[in-house]
């Protein structure tokens, strides 16, 4: 991946990035644990009377006790607790399916053995979402802050790990940019 680019103009717009098999292999991989998380959550909601009666949707509660999650799910509000519920069982569900989408765009656009993933500009928005999430789910899993030192680390585990993160910013960053420049 060398980047992103745009083709043609108007409705006719792309957003054009050229991924080697490893690359596209990674990079949907991590996409699908993401989304497979996403799923067990959406699996794991509680029974909820009224929800089943008016067909609203209810989500948990309660936030997620895995970290990963919990990052990617965050509190609604944080200083009330019963109110940050409330906000959670009403919002979450939406939450859940808006990051599966964006999940699933990029595994509908990105070609399994590699090659050219052609994107209008809601697809590239979609893959933004989705990218953020891989990164803070692998951010969170690897301890990354932001006063980490620049240096590799000693454990070749942990910099191969690392190496991934930086490469989905970079992905990420030059699809911001060639976005933003989409406009």
């Amino acid at each position: 991946m060398n980047g992103w680019r745009r083709t043609g103009r108007g409705t006719k717009l792309r957003l054009v990035g050229v991924f080697d098999q490893q690359e596209a292999v990674l990079l949907r991989g991590l996409i699908g644990q993401v989304r497979t998380m996403l799923a067990e959550r959406v699996s794991d909601v509680p029974a909820d009377e009224l929800a089943e009666l008016t067909g609203i949707p209810s989500g948990h509660t309660r936030p997620p006790e895995d970290p990963v999650l919990a990052r990617l799910l965050p509190d609604f509000h944080r200083d009330d607790a019963e109110l940050a519920a409330m906000l959670r069982a009403a919002r979450e569900p939406e939450l859940l399916d808006a990051k599966t989408e964006a999940a699933d765009v990029v595994l509908n656009t990105c070609p399994p053995e590699g090659g050219r993933a052609e994107l209008t500009v809601s697809q590239a928005d979609a893959w933004l979402s989705a990218l953020n999430d891989v990164r803070l789910a692998l951010g969170t899993t690897l301890g990354v802050t932001e006063d980490m030192p620049d240096e590799t680390p000693d454990d070749e585990t942990l910099a191969a790990h690392l190496s991934v993160y930086h490469w989905l910013t970079f992905v990420q960053d030059a699809l911001v940019q060639t976005r933003a420049t989409a406009l």
